[in-house]
């Protein structure tokens, strides 16, 4: 059924394949793959008569499994309470990053970035205005990668083409001659540049007309972009530039799980209004008024009946949902627990263990994501520190080493419960008093548990509280 309904998405030869493949996901992602197909899923009948088939009709109940389990890996990646802390010797370093996290909303932009980037791949672009860094996030259905043959994990440019009508064009400021055909939009960014081009009608080819309005000098000396491969494993697009989807393998569920729900409804509607079947009926040819009140004579050899559906079939429906559902969230290592099962306070470590599946999935992400874009985007800011007079939360920043190595430290999966805090201190309390571990280090472990954002400030006051007990 995915395939069919792919076939109906269309198709601009203009595109690369990959371009193609990327939208349809993302229409799975967003919940629009159905918007292709003609007729809603209560039409039986065209205006000729003629019976249209469930292929062509739009479910009318839509479960979201895939984006669910792409939300579900996502929050324990991104969210408020698993958001990593970037780690460096550098005291100022560490301090800039922290503010950096803050000012620019790094979070949500990481969120919005796997998110989008569960279709295969995603890029962050990185600019830096009037002193303060600025990052977005760019879909890469439109963008080409181009990497150093001698450095594969290198950016050499980044071009981005598509077609825009000339009334887009229009609002975004440009002169458009005629506003009723298209145009190509294009610009690239390089190591020392973002070219904006003149849009050129798309009969005319690609644009090759440099926009010296829009078109900004940044001279960082590498391509101010993290190009995020979404996981290991085959490409869904076939090109190397992308990563293995998150939710490629459920697609055939989702789509099946909305037509067997979809054809439920439409059986229990049936049920509360079904037909009625008159055999030899008597009487004049009046309208019939169906109703408690109302009685139908028939004649002595005529029958009257409803043509009533018993219940099992639905029931039967469910539990086939149901059990396409842990098919397919077991598909994707997606959350199978149910909270109906969970009784009582549960450890951390047990809810681990209950969404082992999951936290693969997460821990998986968290390279791509992590270990790859986010200290991509920090390595970024350290060097452009170098060129401009960067500015974080209304403070100068001053030019940061980039030799200075940087890491993540990423919190517990789970909040610890009162009796696993309480064994954690008892644990790290013997450990500092019989000299295995600094004091210092206790505390980092500590510090997510307890919301500690600033590790050097907490030292301080520590050691201000020991010397007024003494």
């Amino acid at each position: 059924m995915f395939d069919t309904i792919s076939h109906l998405v269309p198709h601009d030869p203009d595109y690369p394949a990959r371009t193609r493949a990327l939208d349809i996901l993302t229409r799975v992602l967003n919940g629009t793959l159905y918007d292709v197909l003609p007729y809603p899923f209560n039409e039986e009948r065209g205006g000729g008569g003629e019976y249209i088939p469930l292929r062509n009709r739009r479910p009318s109940v839509r479960y979201p499994l895939c984006r669910l389990v792409v939300e579900d890996s996502v929050s324990l990646l991104f969210s408020e309470g698993h958001f990593p802390t970037i780690e460096s010797p550098d005291p100022v370093i560490r301090q800039v990053m922290a503010d950096l996290v803050k000012e620019t909303r790094l979070n949500s932009i990481m969120t919005d970035a796997a998110i989008r980037g569960s279709v295969g791949s995603v890029a962050i672009l990185m600019r830096v205005l009037r002193g303060r860094v600025f990052f977005s996030v760019l879909d890469t259905r439109y963008l080409t990668p181009v990497w150093d043959p001698e450095a594969p994990d290198e950016l050499l440019s980044v071009s981005e083409n598509y077609k825009v009508s000339g009334h887009v064009l229009a609002n975004m400021g440009y002169a458009v001659g005629d506003l009723t055909i298209d145009y190509w939009f294009s610009r690239r960014w390089d190591a020392e540049q973002e070219t904006w081009f003149e849009p050129s009608r798309c009969s005319d080819g690609r644009p090759t007309v440099i926009d010296r309005t829009r078109t900004m000098q940044h001279d960082l000396g590498f391509v101010p972009l993290a190009w995020i491969r979404n996981m290991p494993g085959m490409p869904s697009t076939g090109d190397s530039c992308d990563g293995a989807s998150t939710f490629r393998a459920a697609i055939e569920t989702q789509i099946e799980i909305d037509y067997q729900l979809s054809q439920a409804g439409r059986g229990l509607k049936y049920s509360s209004d079904p037909t009625l079947l008159i055999k030899e009926p008597a009487g004049s040819d009046s309208d019939i008024i169906k109703g408690a009140a109302n009685a139908l004579i028939v004649s002595e050899k005529g029958d009257a009946r409803l043509l009533e559906i018993g219940g099992t079939a639905s029931a039967a429906v469910i539990e086939y949902v149901r059990l396409l559902r842990e098919f397919g969230l077991e598909s994707l290592h997606g959350n199978r627990a149910s909270p109906d099962r969970l009784v009582g306070a549960q450890s951390g470590r047990a809810l681990e263990l209950l969404n082992q599946g999951l936290l693969w999935l997460a821990d998986t992400l968290r390279v791509s994501y992590g270990e790859v874009a986010l200290l991509s985007l920090m390595r970024m800011v350290v060097e452009a520190s170098r060129k401009y007079s960067l500015v974080v939360l209304g403070r100068p920043v001053p030019a940061l080493d980039p030799l200075v190595s940087l890491s993540l430290r990423w919190p517990r999966w789970y909040p610890l419960s009162a009796d696993d805090r309480n064994r954690e201190a008892q644990t790290l309390s013997t450990l500092a008093a019989a000299g295995h571990m600094s004091r210092e280090t206790a505390v980092k472990t500590l510090a997510a548990t307890y919301d500690v954002e600033d590790l050097d400030a907490e030292m301080e006051r520590i050691a201000a509280d020991r010397t007024m007990k003494d």
